[in-house]
């Protein structure tokens, strides 16, 4: 296979400077479409975003575009392709966004704004910015002659669980067959420290409603005697779990986790991890646990269970003193490789019938864990990319989040994954004033060019 000559990268420098303005223009445009794929009253704005990535990709040199219906929002699959003997690369990224209702937006969330080097909008982090990123790297190492095939797949679910990928993929893995696949959908833990994760965990959501009386009731005539479902729930969460450590009760729970290797977690401390920027990053005030590697432990590899929400009652100012009726308990479980989202539902269901028998159990989303390889060519190669654009090697973390599309992609593609996220924690994702900068953007466009060239020298699978 030809080999890309050098003056190729002598010349990224002043392409990444030049193609700025350009790149902050259709930026903009894709951020100011309010894509929230969980929110009907933004129905109509999900193929008009479909619509403008198509758009982009073929402004930046696609020879194939499609926006491809699914049963909810299109999915959009543009195919740069230099010749069929060469290896193909897929990169997805998700252009629907969370919603921006937080109070504390301090500018229009769909707006916009550039603030020296920084990007403000819902959606600059997560996930349009790094898919900007990867659209510029993927420009210009076809217009330089990188001997590489790139599907770019835009899906507009992953934030409400990507509900019709399953179904699109089965359908189109042949139009998306590559060799390997990008996910750029990942965080470092600090800005200067590059960081591959090479796992994800899954997840398992689910709400108990509990209703005893038809109505409120008053204290003073009923107190003592009636049951109170919201005094119940919050009996039930102390059963289920140890609040102030986090570990979970239900006996068999952690039956199937393997906790991280000590290796694992020496990569986990070479990613610029400390307590204290990730409080400051998060807003944390106190934390379970100040030491690192616990920390680390805990956000990456190990099992969770959360409560997110224990609604019922009154919720006016003062106290108006009513037993209500009904409360409803909201819960997700992250899950980690080797457990199996559908037995922990079946676990906790049972347990928590033995604790209140007349409970309500509505099973939520759920997505299986993921866990990768963090060593071999694809992962040497994202090495090699990160450092030459970002001047350090990376860590090899795991991400403590879920993306549902990447089991979908192992099981249809059947192609390795490797993740070049390029996310901070102070980017805020999903939290208000979300944002990308051009720094990370800027050293994204060299990493991509330069893991193009790099996997372009692999062979490719049989």
């Amino acid at each position: 296979m030809t080999a890309v000559t050098p003056d190729v990268f002598a010349r990224l420098d002043s392409y990444v400077e030049k193609v700025r303005p350009e790149f902050e223009e259709k930026f903009a445009a894709l951020v100011e479409i309010p894509t929230i794929s969980m929110d009907p009253e933004h129905q109509a704005d999900m193929p008009r975003g479909a619509n403008l990535a198509a758009e982009l990709m073929r402004e930046a040199g696609a020879s194939e575009v499609d926006v491809i219906p699914t049963d909810g929002n299109p999915v959009i699959l543009g195919k740069f392709i230099t010749d069929p003997s060469h290896p193909t690369v897929t990169i997805y990224n998700h252009m629907d966004v969370q919603p921006a209702q937080e109070p504390e937006w301090t500018r229009e969330p769909f707006k916009f704004d550039k603030q020296g080097d920084r990007y403000f909008g819902r959606g600059t982090t997560d996930d349009k910015g790094p898919g900007m990123t990867a659209l510029y790297g993927a420009r210009y190492a076809i217009e330089n002659g990188i001997p590489i095939n790139i599907n770019l797949l835009w899906e507009m679910e992953e934030e409400i669980g990507s509900p019709s990928f399953d179904k699109f993929l089965k359908a189109n893995a042949a139009r998306a067959a590559c060799d390997s696949i990008i996910v750029s959908d990942t965080e470092w833990i600090a800005r200067g420290c590059p960081a591959i994760p090479y796992g994800l965990r899954g997840v398992q959501g689910l709400t108990v409603h509990l209703e005893t009386a038809a109505t409120d009731v008053h204290s003073g005539t009923a107190g003592g005697a009636a049951r109170n479902p919201i005094a119940e729930l919050g009996a039930l969460v102390n059963d289920c779990m140890d609040v102030k450590t986090g570990r979970v009760k239900i006996p068999g729970f952690y039956k199937d986790v393997v906790p991280p290797t000590k290796k694992e977690i020496d990569s986990f401390l070479k990613s610029g991890f400390t307590v204290k920027h990730f409080k400051q990053a998060l807003g944390l005030k106190k934390m379970r646990t100040e030491k690192a590697p616990e920390v680390l432990k805990r956000i990456f590899a190990m099992p969770t269970f959360e409560i997110h929400g224990l609604v019922g009652g009154y919720t006016g100012p003062g106290v108006k003193t009513v037993i209500p009726p009904r409360a409803e308990l909201k819960i997700t479980m992250r899950l980690v490789p080797k457990q199996k989202a559908e037995k922990i539902f079946k676990l906790v269901s049972k347990f928590i019938k033995s604790k209140i028998k007349d409970v309500v159990i509505k099973k939520e989303g759920s997505l299986e864990a993921y866990l990768g390889p963090f060593s071999g060519p694809l992962a040497d190669a994202g090495r090699r990319a990160m450092k030459f654009a970002f001047g350090k090697d990376p860590a090899f973390t795991r991400e403590g989040g879920s993306i549902g599309a990447v089991v979908t992609m192992e099981k249809y593609l059947k192609a390795p994954i490797l993740f070049l996220g390029l996310s901070l924690p102070e980017h805020g994702y999903h939290a208000p004033n979300e944002n990308f900068d051009w720094e990370q953007a800027s050293g994204g466009i060299k990493m991509f060019a330069k893991y193009f060239d790099e996997i372009s020298r692999m062979p490719r699978k049989k």
